[in-house]
């Protein structure tokens, strides 16, 4: 005779775009989820701020409540959907402490507090599992955390924001303005009414930092990561990037070197950059996400799928809810903290990269010579040099694309540039990725 299956009881807390989708799939797909985790799972408490708010048809109010203790208490499986650092980090936390296993998609809480949670799930037996927190649907967290887990990671390079890539990719396609793009995008609901998150590359830092973290053993916050954001990106410098071959994406990047004082650390940064047309990435449209990562052995993968919205996303929290449930039923934990390499956060300044800085200059003789004359005195060579002329009367554009150079030395060229005689504007200087 076929013995009942166990019956595991969910706690959510947010009841979002996200959280409103897992539930709704979970409800329909019961059967399905209980063959595959080994246990029924039953959503019995549902945290919201609003009891009365309009919400999907499939969640039943009865489960809905203000008082968090009553949704996470006595709970096998607490998942987390509320964004943000408090209160998330104390509902987890008490979760935790309770030996409750968490699945978050909350890239800024574990970018800041992963290691504190990542303790206190280790004592209490509980699992943290977080694929959602990184690419949506794309499970680049299960590919580093587990997949690649004999590999030796030398470089992570990705785009893991879908809407400053909408934004990008709408200013390149469509030929329209970084405002008109935001607009387009706020429209469509793929950026918030304050996308300065988004656009400002907080929320890819935060991802860069967990990616990082999973790939080089090493314990990396959001402030290890540099970032520029996307708002200073114009008409004109996509105009530029396709007279060249390229088009601009917000980069996440990671990578495993060794630092000037010769030992090997880790680099982090994320920043607009010049990718050529053939690449990969250059082709990664809309909202989409993608990652590559470098390995000593494998070579180069590739990761991609649609990074946002509420189905893509919730399929990664209920991926990493089956796992969690079948650890309850038959035993077993999600991968712990794996930090014993230690490595140091290297200088910003020394990592190694190429600008392509435009600028308006004196149309008149012996210009070029006083702006290479520059570069060189900062120790940066050019690669390639292009000049036309200006819509203003005695001015002319140049060009310059460098060969690689520390990040120090290149910032430090164009300070010079924009304090020089000759130099009547450096009207952008973006970085150049030969991915």
């Amino acid at each position: 005779m076929t013995q009942p299956l166990p019956e595991l009881h969910i706690g959510v807390l947010g009841a979002g775009t996200v959280g409103s989708q897992v539930i709704r799939i979970l409800n329909e797909q019961a059967e399905d989820f209980a063959a595959r985790a080994g246990a029924r799972m039953t959503v019995s408490g549902i945290l919201v701020r609003d009891l009365n708010a309009t919400r999907d048809a499939a969640i039943d109010p009865q489960l809905l409540t203000t008082d968090p203790h009553e949704v996470i208490c006595g709970k096998d499986i607490l998942i987390e959907l509320i964004g943000g650092i408090e209160p998330a980090r104390s509902f987890v936390l008490e979760a935790l402490h309770q030996g409750i296993s968490v699945v978050t998609g909350n890239k800024a809480l574990l970018a800041a507090h992963g290691p504190e949670l990542y303790s206190v799930a280790a004592a209490s037996g509980a699992d943290l599992y977080y694929e959602a927190a990184v690419a949506g649907a794309v499970p680049v967290v299960y590919g580093l955390r587990e997949s690649l887990a004999g590999e030796r990671i030398t470089k992570i390079v990705g785009i893991v924001n879908g809407t400053t890539n909408f934004i990008l990719d709408a200013m390149a396609t469509k030929a329209v303005s970084y405002a008109e793009a935001l607009k387009q995008a706020q429209e469509l609901g793929f950026a918030e009414a304050d996308p300065s998150a988004d656009v400002e590359g907080l929320d890819a830092a935060a991802k860069c930092a967990i990616l990082a973290s999973l790939a080089f053993h090493t314990r990396v916050s959001i402030s290890d990561v540099e970032v520029e954001g996307i708002t200073k990106i114009t008409a004109e410098d996509m105009s530029e990037a396709a007279l060249s071959q390229r088009t601009i994406k917000l980069l996440a990047i990671a990578e495993r070197r060794i630092g000037e004082d010769g030992v090997e650390g880790v680099a982090m940064r994320v920043h607009p950059a010049l990718v050529p047309l053939d690449s990969p990435l250059a082709s990664v449209d809309g909202a989409f996400n993608a990652i590559v990562i470098e390995g000593e052995y494998a070579g180069r993968l590739m990761f991609s799928g649609q990074g946002a919205g509420g189905a893509p996303t919730a399929s990664a929290v209920l991926s990493d809810l089956v796992a969690a449930a079948h650890h309850r039923v038959y035993g077993g934990h999600a991968p712990r903290e794996s930090v014993y390499a230690h490595l140091p956060i290297l200088d910003s300044g020394s990592t190694q990269t190429r600008y392509q800085i435009r600028m308006v200059v004196e149309d008149r003789q012996g210009v070029l010579s006083d702006v290479a004359g520059i570069f060189a005195r900062h120790g940066v060579s050019i690669h390639s040099v292009h000049q036309r002329n200006e819509e203003i009367p005695g001015t002319c554009i140049i060009v310059a694309t460098t060969h690689l150079a520390r990040e120090a030395d290149l910032k430090a060229v164009v300070t010079a540039l924009a304090s020089s005689e000759v130099v009547r504007e450096v009207a952008s200087a973006i970085r150049v990725e030969e991915e």
